[in-house]
């Protein structure tokens, strides 16, 4: 069913936004790859707010298994509420964000330069007080982002990382992989639809179950099904999941679970056999198709399910393009 929703119209421009973004940003993302080899940064300080933040951890990673650089993620509250700064001597601070304009997030981009750290803008607006602080501004370039709810954004960051991961490793399967991922989205919007509005008809609370990339994807699939659908989703790496929150299957619970065909696949589908065998009710969503290179193959997932998910808010009396509350730059302290 096509919704003609705002978002789900968005989510469907992610792959010719993509598509504009490797080729406008190449010569950048190169020169920044080198810049990132020779600088060979101690660690790389991760700063966002909402689905920027769950981009971030896409990101981390990403960069953990492809680089061995390891990652952390800003608390930008330190600096902006508490006056306290973190040590970033050596690092690279990658600061994620739509609007650049959020004074939590322009004071992680002013303490990076104030110590000397490279400053990475991954920005939409080219124009805004980020773009004009950092040393180097990678364009999402996808154009204005109407919906409230972040979809061909947060698409544009995921693959701005994949290509700035792809140049930094100097890896040419990864890089191959990259310049597919167009294509493969644009196959994806196409595909047939995975998250059925009638398995989550009745439902009000429910858990989203990752392993790896997985986890990362849960974390924004969460906030979208709370964002649009008003539905009560927290999310959880499968493996966390049997530390404690398990026994909340006794009750019975539904869960989403994120499936992803690569290392992580054998234990996420233990983790996943069992609490079915705890009885839980189990709804997969999935990568596309098996014979995506693994590293792109995350986001086939998450452009189907931002489709899936507004056909999902409409079925239940929801406007996705409205959610009570939320608009679309927060600026926060």
């Amino acid at each position: 069913m096509f919704t003609n929703t705002i978002m789900e119209r968005e989510a469907r421009e992610a792959p010719t936004r993509i598509k504009q973004q490797l080729e406008k940003n190449q010569s950048t993302v190169r020169q920044l790859g080198a810049q990132l080899r020779e600088l060979s940064p101690k660690f790389v300080f991760m700063v966002g707010r909402g689905s920027s933040d769950h981009a971030g951890v896409f990101g981390k990673y990403l960069i953990e298994v492809e680089t061995g650089t390891p990652v952390v993620a800003a608390a930008p509250s330190v600096k902006s509420v508490y006056g306290s700064q973190v040590n970033l001597e050596g690092s690279a601070v990658i600061v994620i964000s739509q609007s650049g304009r959020s004074p939590d997030i322009l004071s992680q981009a002013e303490l990076a330069k104030s110590q000397g750290a490279l400053c990475i803008a991954l920005v939409n607006d080219e124009t805004s007080p980020l773009a004009e602080l950092a040393d180097v501004v990678v364009p999402l370039n996808v154009g204005e982002e109407k919906a409230v709810a972040a979809t061909k954004s947060y698409l544009a960051t995921l693959s701005a990382f994949l290509h700035l991961v792809s140049e930094w490793k100097n890896d040419p399967k990864l890089i191959e992989a990259v310049a597919k991922l167009p294509e493969i989205l644009a196959t994806t919007v196409e595909e047939g639809t995975q998250l059925q509005p009638e398995s989550l008809a009745d439902v009000a609370h429910l858990v989203v179950m990752g392993r790896g990339y997985g986890y990362a994807l849960s974390r924004e699939v969460a906030l979208k099904l709370k964002e649009v659908c008003g539905i009560q989703a927290e999310s959880f790496s499968s493996a966390e999941f049997l530390h404690g929150p398990v026994t909340l299957v006794e009750g019975g619970l539904d869960i989403i679970s994120l499936d992803i065909d690569d290392e992580s696949k054998e234990s996420h589908d233990v983790q996943v056999n069992e609490v079915k065998s705890r009885g839980a009710t189990v709804t997969h969503i999935s990568q596309t198709s098996s014979d995506i290179p693994s590293r792109i193959a995350p986001l086939t997932l998450l452009q189907r399910f931002y489709i899936d998910v507004a056909n999902v808010a409409v079925s239940r009396g929801v406007d996705p393009d409205a959610p009570a509350g939320l608009n679309k730059v927060t600026k926060t302290l």
